[in-house]
């Protein structure tokens, strides 16, 4: 048993700057000092980078969705070991799941680690109904802690003072931060949007705005001391790595400023398993090194769309080494690249051609939210007729695509490539535009490595 200081970080909406204030705790508390383990709920990258930039440590995500409770419990205590704090930034409301009831939300998760909830409310043009909107939330599910509030868009002075009286005495909880409204150009948050924060141009500088934020507006002593009111949990022992000398397999995972939507705990996984990672730039390096399989994740291509097309010779490297029989496996940026071309604007820019095939980027978002699917189509990684649950966010559409009638996935929940199929196979090769998660698909890590050990003996044996 270790107790681990917690906290998850709610709002009653989206849109309130739960991860700015995340963001801002974290830099602030490290600044301190303290040693700070991030978590996001929910199956967010964008969000889980920032996070992991101000603790200066990966940011692990949290889904009642993909995951079991019991193996987010034991994800949470294994990363959070040996911290002095753990941090969870939640997504959209409190209590907002994908159905009535809130099936999935932040409050289910928060009650799941026995942490407190610091819980953000908007005060624009509010005062006492404040109170009755944290009142509501409080009474709403008893099993869930809120520790405190913190007032946001409020007006300093009167209004400021109005609404955390009417809050503490309508509730009892502390009202811990009250946060001015800050016009654009301060707040880190308008900077992000949706730029990973390895795009940024300036992440120090945004980090350290955030914390400027925290320590102005925050009363850090009493986060703390609720982060510090909480029970003791069990921590499980960290098994081991396998290592396999000479015969361990190499899977190269390409991560560049293209590239940039891993979840850590899938490149653990692939470890697990017993394989070693090879880190490959898909902008800078000339050809695909040697290794026995290839994992392109999600990101942004559209922005490097134009580097990534000029790298002609990385582009046949990657062709080559698909028809030659090398495992890949790719998820929706990867699709995109394995494609034939793609239009931003009026241009098109060639991609590796492994599949003829064609994607358009719009201005709107195809497809938003949890997928399940049925693996209907053989395929290199997964067993016919299992069902995986993953998500999926794309503002890209394929066009062009040819026969897509040996897809590996039927879609159960979620649009994928047709609204009805997803996943386009070639020899060993899986592209897909749902992404999953190695803690909610224990099969992906075992598929893809094997197949690498077979790649790998094959070519020990001089077999192509």
């Amino acid at each position: 048993m270790q107790k681990i200081p917690r906290l998850v970080i709610s709002a009653t909406r989206g849109g309130l700057g739960k991860t700015t204030l995340s963001l801002g705790i974290i830099a602030a508390w490290k600044k301190q000092g303290k040693r700070v383990a991030p978590f996001k709920k929910g199956p967010d990258f964008i969000d889980a980078g920032w996070l992991g930039a101000a603790a200066d440590r990966p940011c692990y995500n949290l889904d009642l969705f993909l995951m079991d409770g019991e193996v987010i419990v034991r994800s949470f205590t294994r990363h959070a070991a040996g911290s002095d704090a753990a941090v969870v930034e939640g997504n959209r409301g409190l209590y907002d799941g994908v159905d009535e009831s809130g099936t999935y939300s932040t409050a289910r998760t928060a009650r799941l680690l026995g942490a407190p909830v610091v819980l953000i409310v908007d005060c624009t043009k509010s005062s006492a109904t404040v109170a009755a909107v944290v009142l509501g939330c409080k009474l709403y599910d008893p099993a869930v802690t809120i520790g405190g509030v913190i007032l946001n868009n409020v007006t300093s002075g009167r209004h400021e003072g109005v609404v955390r009286k009417a809050i503490e005495q309508a509730t009892g909880l502390p009202v811990v931060g009250a946060v001015p409204r800050i016009r654009h150009g301060v707040f880190p948050e308008r900077h992000m949007g949706l730029t990973p924060f390895h795009e940024h141009p300036d992440v120090d500088a945004a980090v350290a705005a955030a914390a400027a934020v925290a320590e102005n507006h925050l009363d850090l002593a009493a986060l703390w001391r609720i982060a510090n009111n909480v029970s003791s949990v069990e921590v499980p022992e960290e098994p081991e790595l396998l290592r396999s000398g000479a015969d361990q397999p190499v899977i190269g995972v390409i991560r560049d400023r293209a590239f940039q939507f891993y979840y850590p705990e899938n490149l653990e996984a692939l470890e697990r398993e017993g394989a070693a990672i090879q880190l490959i730039d898909a902008l800078a390096d000339r050809e695909l090194p040697e290794i026995d399989a290839l994992y392109i994740g999600g990101g942004f291509p559209e922005t490097q769309a134009a580097d990534l097309a000029a790298n002609r010779s990385f582009c046949r490297s990657v062709k080559q080494a698909a028809e030659n029989g090398l495992p890949v496996y790719a998820e929706c940026g990867g699709l995109i690249y394995l494609g034939r071309s793609l239009r931003v604007g009026d241009k098109d820019f060639e991609m590796t051609s492994v599949f003829p095939a064609d994607f358009v980027l719009e201005k709107k978002p195809q497809a938003h939210g949890y997928t399940s699917v049925e693996v209907c189509g053989d395929n290199p990684f997964f067993e016919k007729d299992s069902t995986l649950r993953g998500h999926e966010f794309h503002y890209s559409r394929i066009v062009n695509p040819g026969d897509l009638s040996s897809m590996a996935f039927t879609m159960l929940r979620g649009r994928g490539i047709d609204g009805a199929h997803d996943g386009l196979i070639f020899r060993n090769v899986l592209a897909t535009y749902t992404h999953l998660h190695a803690l909610g698909t224990p099969s992906w890590a075992p598929g893809v490595v094997k197949k690498a050990r077979e790649r790998r003996l094959s070519r020990s044996r001089g077999v192509r």
